[in-house]
């Protein structure tokens, strides 16, 4: 009788990077023969693909190792750990979770397959660190997802921020020439997606690596020649730091109907004396005005934006002056988050430490004062009619669920002949909800806006 095909669960925390890092593994291992599985008690190989960014997330990932232990007595299974706690750790993970298999850091996922075999020969393997040579295997990537593409434009960081573990993590800022970038995006769009995301730690400093960055093309250049790549519908970015933002970027930003008008821009704290002790490299007041020149160029546009609350030496008043930014600038989304020091980073050394129960209050009232600036800014939105990208199935049923060029939620009625996953639907607006949309779709036919995904991977926020 012949042994079923061997098996393959990821289980992903964090960014979008993390997503990719997990699309490009799950295409290797497909190309060894093995098959997808979303029950992890059905694989023979376990991948955590994991976050570091905070304390929490790390924890998670120990956590699931743990739980994972008893699948092991079944016999021959791995578990391999990878992605930002991967790099952190590195032979450390070995000895804290005996049951892993293999320790594999972000700018390594491309040997895979070598890991593996080395496992195959009886060693636990730990690869980390950032060679100096890297490739991106486009033929590769399990593309998960029926409508968007991602790009990795630019990799790593050099910013330094007191705070991030990014670049112990993802090392120093490497960016990917923009023909090799155009070659991916132009293979994307004909295997059928419709929206591409160019993604970076600081998308918006990317430079062409070929030339000096007084002479090279920067980003501006770059969202002009993806853009003018023929069968993208929408056309979107992240992240963005605010201080590499240029006059040059914000008219290609305006310039392109495609590119979506949402644009994440994290600005950690709204008090100058708080970013000076990030390491940020900007104020509240350049923060503000580059809001501003944006908005002016693109009126429609809807930023997002991190906050970091309880950070060493925040006072009450500090905390107040975030709160009245965030009333000032009334961003679409808030990703906020307590304070977590990070091992290697400045951050824990400047003493101040925030009581975890004012942090609490903090970032709960925060909320809640960003809930009424969303439900204000989603309820002007009812009347109103977006094309939008149908990305899955509501909660409710007869509903599908999508995202507007301002990427929004939106859950709407599916009619009489629901929309393929991944078609542009007309829809429009109901009724409003802090952090989402309801309405109807105007007319019945989707228009084609994506393709069939090979693999589904389980993603954990």
């Amino acid at each position: 009788m012949t042994r079923p095909p061997r098996r393959f669960f990821i289980e992903t925390w964090g960014c979008q990077m993390n997503e990719l890092d997990t699309q490009r593994m799950a295409g290797q291992l497909m190309q060894q023969g093995l098959l997808p599985t979303r029950e992890p008690e059905e694989a023979d190989v376990l991948l955590l693909n994991s976050c570091s960014v905070r304390e929490n997330a790390q924890n998670k990932v120990y956590s699931r190792i743990g739980e994972y232990r008893r699948l092991k007595r079944r016999g021959d299974v791995w578990i391999g750990l990878c992605g930002c706690v991967a790099q952190q750790e590195g032979e450390a993970a070995l000895d804290r979770a005996p049951e892993l298999d293999f320790v594999l850091g972000p700018a390594r996922v491309g040997e895979l397959r070598e890991i593996l075999d080395r496992r195959r020969s009886g060693e636990r393997v730990v690869a980390t660190g950032f060679p100096e040579e890297r490739s991106f295997d486009i033929d590769s990537i399990s593309r998960d997802g029926v409508y968007k593409g991602m790009v990795t434009c630019i990799e790593g960081c050099d910013k330094r921020c007191t705070f991030c573990i990014v670049p112990s993590t993802r090392g120093p800022e490497r960016c990917r020439p923009m023909a090799e970038i155009l070659q991916e995006v132009r293979h994307l769009v004909d295997y059928g997606f419709g929206e591409i995301e160019l993604l970076g730690q600081t998308i918006n400093h990317w430079r062409e690596p070929d030339h000096g960055e007084a002479t090279g093309a920067d980003f501006a250049d770059l969202l002009d020649a993806v853009a003018a790549v023929p069968g993208i519908e929408r056309l979107r970015f992240i992240t963005s730091y605010p201080r590499d933002f240029t006059e040059r970027m914000i008219d290609a930003f305006a310039r392109h109907e495609i590119i979506s008008p949402y644009l994440h821009l994290p600005v950690q704290s709204g008090s100058n004396p708080v970013l000076r002790r990030m390491g940020r490299g900007y104020t509240v007041e350049s923060y503000l005005e580059l809001v501003d020149r944006i908005r002016a160029a693109r009126p429609d546009v809807v930023f997002s934006t991190d906050i970091i609350v309880g950070f060493p030496g925040e006072t009450e008043e500090q905390y107040g002056e975030t709160v009245r930014l965030l009333e000032r600038v009334r961003f679409g989304t808030v990703y906020a988050f307590k304070y977590s020091p990070r091992p290697g980073t400045a951050a824990p050394r400047l003493g101040g430490t925030v009581d975890p129960d004012v942090a609490n209050r903090r970032l709960n009232e925060l909320f809640a004062v960003q809930t009424e600036i969303q439900r204000e800014l989603n309820r002007a939105l009812v009347g109103e009619t977006f094309q939008v990208i149908v990305t899955g199935w509501g909660k409710e049923p007869g509903f599908q669920t999508g995202r507007t060029p301002c990427h929004r939620m939106v859950n709407f009625e599916a009619g009489s002949a629901p929309a393929d996953l991944g078609t542009m639907v007309e829809v429009a607006i109901d009724r409003a909800f802090p952090h989402s949309l309801v309405g109807r779709r105007v007319g019945e036919e989707g228009r084609p806006s994506g393709a069939s995904s090979p693999l589904t991977v389980l993603s954990t926020g």
